[in-house]
């Protein structure tokens, strides 16, 4: 995997757990604005819309909550 692709994986996965772009740019040092393109990118890549956004919410699809389930315990493991 190319650290590119391993970056962006960890910031898709903050989203996810933080359920906020905002917390997310804030908890990993960066803009909101670069937390949505990074995420944008990887639901690219993957050809997958993997969080449902609201001007107030960030939920998982079911495919994101598939992705968490795979990610979790391998970025655990790391």
């Amino acid at each position: 995997m190319r650290r590119e692709n391993f970056s962006d994986l960890a910031v898709f996965l903050t989203v996810a757990e933080e359920r906020s772009f905002t917390r997310a740019a804030n908890k990993l040092g960066t803009s909101q604005s670069a937390v949505s393109q990074v995420v944008r990118r990887v639901e690219d890549s993957m050809g997958l819309k993997l969080l449902t956004r609201t001007t107030r919410n960030v939920s998982l699809t079911e495919a994101g909550e598939q992705l968490i389930t795979t990610l979790r315990p391998a970025f655990d493991d790391i």
